[in-house]
């Protein structure tokens, strides 16, 4: 090159070495050719290193973006987090102004949805994009998430209006969208998510950062499963494994919170209902645990319908539904300002379980006792009003379960009257502090005494004599009432046995023994009763086993079953209580029973309420189409025994008769002369 002019390269001819001035001239001819190569040479080494620095340099970028991400991905609080933090550095890091997550549905196999996660340098000029893309939901194979979801590889579209896979290409258009690429978010082949970006210019690919983006979609996989497995280790410890719904932890702490607000704000707030199912542990001896298990979420899948619609009409702030095991449900409403309304709530709870539910095939009834404390009351802490709707709840399961009650001081009272009282019923049986009165059942027909009905007393060492209405609940709460019920069975054929032995009769006095469900529900039961009738040596028939139409209701299949082996050994069976629970008729005479006993509230209603007598009626009749007996219970006056005969009623049982007797004064009625006569009241005696 000379003067900046570049010269071509001359082959000299042999002549032009003649001259010494042209040799010269050839020498610098060839040092010029010489510095030309060294030059273009000089100029590629620093292209070769310039491009290698700019490799470099972006290589560095992008290590620096991954970084970045794994970095914030990690110290990020939830899987939106991280995808929010990677939309930025991307955008970032290479000028596209919007980024955008799909995540699979949870409800719909292989299709992709909005996760409501996105990043616009412009949003108000892309508004019309935004709101489109996150309306828009996407299958398998579809649009360009759709695809990246099918193939779980990068895509990219260099120029959208080119693409005909690509849905939103007119609003992308207008908003300035041209092109796009999209990655997936990986575990293994496992896709978690798509994330996806626009620019408003079109864009060749680029390979190398399309790999780049594959290792950050491997990246996130990591964090995002690392995450989930985080909540899920999270959700288990604050949720119940069987319904979904919180457990104690996550309630203690909620309801720590509204304590924590009441006492700044005491204008807010808040009340706990304390649930306990009643009757549960039948359906669980009797259908087994699976059942219960299905019961348990029929009965939590109808309490959150019902909160939902009476927190909607009742104007409640949060409310939160909790199992706290077992049968026991307990339910935070939190921005009440009155009582009532929790009260209002518990009722809806109450009212839910009036229907049926269908458990394998078996029609079954529930109810619920039911607690409500709030925090009129000047609650400083969670556990004392947890503890007093607990109180608030036996209060309800001892008034006779399938009802709402308030909590009010008194029961404070009666807590620790329980919990004493618990403790001397469980040393009873040990004293022998137990013992039997025998109430006789009459024959309205031959005026005669047929048999007596086993009643228990629990008599203290002290001489106090303790109410039955005190003891038999707590029995049966504690379970101490199956032990008891078979030292009852015991006891009372025993004396049965002798009876029949010092006074016998055509037809032998027959014992009625009250079995509670607890105790009608062991799986050793007919094998109790078999051999409490073999030891005895009483007939079978001349035992009556009295049950309530509830132990049915749980399960009529199973009760069929232990029924049936009962009347196959001969022992017979009356349904107690008639009338008070929920009996199906439709039912009632598959059952084999053999006797009804009309409930107290009926006969006692025959001449206080007009619809007394009617009810009395169908009952007797009833009975004698399914050709029952009938005994009426809480005979207590003459209108009652000469209204009761004139129905058709066949037994009687009441004050008007005869009170209870100790077994000494049963013995010197049955050692009169004519026990048919002369031991009942002159109506029965004179017919």
């Amino acid at each position: 090159m000379l003067d900046g002019n570049q010269m071509g390269i001359l082959t000299p001819s042999a002549a032009t070495f003649a001259d010494p001035f042209d040799q010269f001239n050839l020498r610098i001819l060839k040092l010029e050719n010489r510095l030309q190569r060294e030059r273009v040479a000089r100029l590629k080494a620093e292209e070769i290193a310039e491009k290698g620095l700019r490799d470099l340099y972006e290589k560095q970028q992008q290590l620096a973006l991954l970084e970045t991400i794994a970095t914030a991905a990690n110290q990020s609080n939830s899987i939106d987090d991280t995808m929010r933090f990677a939309l930025d550095a991307i955008c970032q890091h290479t000028g596209w102004g919007f980024g955008n997550v799909y995540l699979p549905s949870a409800t719909i196999p292989d299709y992709l949805v909005p996760a409501g996660v996105w990043h616009a340098a412009n949003p108000a000029h892309l508004d019309a994009f935004i709101s489109l893309t996150l309306e828009t939901d996407f299958a398998i194979g579809e649009g360009l998430p759709g695809r990246v979801y099918q193939s779980g590889k990068p895509v990219w579209i260099s120029d959208l209006t080119l693409d005909r896979n690509f849905p939103r290409t007119v609003v992308a258009a207008l908003s300035g969208c041209c092109a796009a690429f999209a990655f997936p978010v990986l575990v293994g082949n496992d896709v978690l998510g798509v994330l996806e970006f626009f620019h408003h210019s079109t864009v060749s690919p680029d390979n190398q950062f399309l790999g780049v983006l594959a290792q950050i979609g491997t990246q996130l996989g990591r964090v995002v499963e690392r995450r989930r497995a985080e909540q899920k280790l999270m959700h288990d410890a604050t949720h119940d494994p069987l319904t979904g719904l919180p457990n104690r932890l996550l309630l203690t702490d909620r309801l720590e919170r509204a304590v924590a607000t009441h006492l700044r704000r005491p204008d807010i707030g808040f009340a706990v209902i304390f649930i306990d199912l009643d009757r549960f542990k039948l359906v669980n001896d009797s259908l087994g645990h699976s059942a219960g298990d299905i019961l348990l979420q029929e009965i939590a899948h109808r309490f959150s319908q019902t909160l939902i619609e009476s927190g909607h009409k009742l104007a409640v702030g949060e409310a939160t539904l909790a199992r706290l095991g077992g049968d026991e449900f307990i339910i935070l409403l939190e921005d009440v300002q009155r009582s009532s309304i929790a009260v209002d709530i518990a009722q809806s709870l109450q009212d839910s379980l009036q229907n049926p539910l269908f458990i394998d095939g078996q029609e079954l009834y529930s109810s619920a006792s039911i607690g409500v404390a709030s925090s009129e009351a000047g609650y400083t802490c969670a556990p004392d009003i947890m503890r007093d709707a607990d109180l608030a709840m036996y209060r309800a399961k001892a008034e006779g379960r399938a009802r709402v009650e308030i909590f009010d001081q008194s029961l404070h009272v009666d807590a620790r009257r329980r919990l004493t009282l618990e403790s001397e019923l469980r040393n009873a049986l040990k004293k022998k502090e137990f013992v039997l009165h025998y109430q006789p059942i009459i024959s309205l027909g031959s005026r005669a005494m047929t048999g007596f009905e086993a009643l228990v007393r629990w008599q203290k060492s002290d001489g106090q004599i303790i109410p039955p209405s005190d003891f038999i609940p707590l029995a049966e709460e504690t379970g101490l009432i199956v032990f008891i019920g078979s030292w009852v069975l015991e006891q009372s054929l025993k004396t049965l046995a002798r009876w029949q032995q010092e006074f016998p009769r055509a037809e032998p006095l027959s014992m009625s023994v009250n079995v509670s469900p607890r105790q009608f529900h062991q799986t050793e039961f007919v094998e109790q009763v078999i051999n409490a009738v073999t030891a005895s040596g009483v007939p079978p028939q001349t035992l009556r086993l009295e049950i309530t139409e509830s132990v049915t209701i749980q399960n009529a299949q199973h009760a069929v079953g232990i029924l049936q082996r009962l009347r196959e050994f001969g022992v017979r069976v009356s349904i107690d209580d008639f009338g008070t629970g929920y009996s199906s008729l439709s039912y009632l005479h598959q059952l084999p029973f053999d006797t009804l006993k009309i409930d107290r509230s009926f006969v006692s209603a025959l001449q206080s309420r007009s619809d007394g007598g009617q009810i009395v009626q169908t009952i007797l009749d009833l009975a004698k189409n399914l050709n029952l007996d009938v005994v009426a219970e809480g005979t207590e006056s003459e209108d009652h025994v000469k209204i009761l005969h004139q129905m058709g009623c066949g037994y009687a049982q009441g004050y008007f008769f005869s009170r209870p007797l100790n077994e000494t004064a049963v013995v010197e009625m049955l050692s009169a002369k004519d026990t048919a006569v002369e031991a009942l009241p002159p109506l029965l005696a004179n017919g």
